[in-house]
């Protein structure tokens, strides 16, 4: 059954519950949070000197393209599905949220090993590293690119915020040829130390589109990805090219948002497919509000405590307020004739109690429902998002985030309450909540039971 529209009377509240939260992407680059009053920045915090704990210093100059990959595991490498076809991973991986600029980061790198994932996403500022047009000053990502690495794990780079000479909102570039030589620049610099890359985030959104989006931009941002696509399979063949994320929003409006069922089917419809041959994999956001894993709107709505009086406010009313709605995106896959290509979760995870506006679902959250919430999607996917030869359709899982308190409690040591903070499974003085405990069990049984 095809998605149901929102209906009229919860479409003030879907302008909170939908659109705050989607704006508040994974950190990236070296900026300053925006204020909680304001919505959330999508940069890492630059803690002060005097706030930056103690490291155990990883760093090391980043390797020529040529060098050979130090962030892999033991897995066995990719594999396309036929010839010419997509990549996918063997079986389901685990991955996190990390941000890693100016911050401890060995020790957030030793934290992720403990857990183990096997995977790191860090989100980038392209407007932080091209200017003037055709000059690339990678900076601290050198760093960070080399230290992920010596830690044997794997990296996706998450691109986003086109330079202003591209796009004068920093949105999506006009020109694909841009963000072509940007990749080919990118991957030239780091090589195979960056194992995927996600081509955009949440681009359903107004805001990523110079304030007004329609399921006609759905074409353009099909030409971006298959010129990215182009130019980093040249250059390093395996590593995974994701589709970006649209943001599961059920809003329909050009000032704000397309639907994401809308804009998904408007890109595998473009051009009679051509987006088929240009990705490996469709990058998704579940969202999860305050709702158990394993519920669903409208078949099995969650029941939240507190929240009967007002259900709209609970966010519990429509179906992209839920994990499961990811198995509404692969339906949309399907139907589209793209089934072949996995999933990767990019973003996933709960929030708990926080003091930002738009984010009260939060606060119906304890710390040990966090826990059990995100080890329970962990444990749906791995169990029955399957292809019918047994193997897994999501490819990795990412939890957002590892260590956003830390920064955020730094930079604004008297509000330590912020969303970001409440998604986090360490606590503001690095002590592992939970959640963290309850992941470096389940992942460790899960990786003996694929036989890793």
């Amino acid at each position: 059954m095809k998605m149901s529209r929102v209906s009229s009377r919860i479409v003030v509240a879907l302008l909170l519950a939908l659109l705050l939260p989607i704006l508040a992407a994974c950190g990236g680059g070296p900026p300053n949070i925006a204020a909680p009053t304001q919505p959330p920045s999508t940069a890492a915090p630059k803690p002060t000197a005097a706030s930056v704990p103690t490291a155990v210093s990883t760093s090391a100059p980043a390797a020529p393209a040529t060098a050979a990959p130090t962030g892999t595991s033991a897995a066995p490498p990719p594999s396309p599905s036929g010839e010419g076809g997509p990549l996918k991973t063997p079986y389901l991986e685990f991955g996190v949220v990390d941000h890693l600029y100016y911050t401890d980061r060995g020790r957030v790198l030793i934290l992720t090993n403990n857990a183990g994932f096997d995977w790191v996403r860090q989100q980038i500022q392209w407007k932080d590293i091209e200017g003037p047009q055709g000059n690339y000053a990678w900076g601290e990502l050198d760093n960070i690119v080399s230290d992920v690495a010596a830690h044997n794990l794997k990296l996706l780079i998450s691109i986003t915020k086109a330079p202003s000479f591209y796009n004068e909102t920093n949105g999506l570039p006009q020109d694909p040829k841009s963000m072509g030589d940007f990749v080919e620049a990118m991957m030239q610099h780091y090589g195979n130390k960056i194992n995927a890359v996600e081509i955009w985030n949440e681009q359903n959104l107004a805001v990523e589109n110079g304030g007004h989006v329609t399921t006609d931009d759905a074409g353009h941002y099909v030409e971006i990805l298959a010129e990215a696509y182009k130019r980093i399979k040249a250059i390093a063949p395996e590593t995974f090219v994701l589709a970006g994320a649209p943001s599961s929003s059920g809003v329909s409006d050009p000032n704000i948002a397309v639907t994401d069922e809308d804009y998904y089917r408007a890109m595998y419809k473009y051009k009679n497919g051509m987006i088929k041959q240009y990705f490996d994999a469709q990058a998704v956001h579940p969202g999860g509000a305050a709702n158990p894993p394993d519920t669903l709107w409208p078949d099995n709505p969650s029941r939240i405590e507190g929240c009967d009086p007002a259900p709209d406010r609970c966010w519990n009313d429509h179906p992209t307020h839920y994990f499961r709605h990811v198995e509404d995106v692969r339906r949309f896959m399907e139907e589209e004739g793209v089934g072949d290509h996995q999933i990767w979760i990019t973003e996933f995870g709960w929030a708990t109690k926080n003091n930002t506006p738009g984010y009260e679902f939060g606060n119906h959250v304890s710390f040990e429902q966090q826990a059990d919430y995100i080890t329970g999607a962990i444990k749906m996917a791995y169990q029955k998002y399957r292809y019918p030869d047994g193997s897994s359709w999501v490819g990795v899982m990412f939890l957002w985030n590892m260590n956003f308190a830390v920064l955020w409690a730094q930079q604004n040591p008297p509000n330590p309450e912020h969303e970001q903070a409440s998604f986090g499974i360490l606590n503001p003085n690095w002590s592992p909540r939970p959640s963290f405990d309850a992941l470096q069990g389940l992942i460790a049984q899960l990786k003996q039971k694929q036989g890793r």
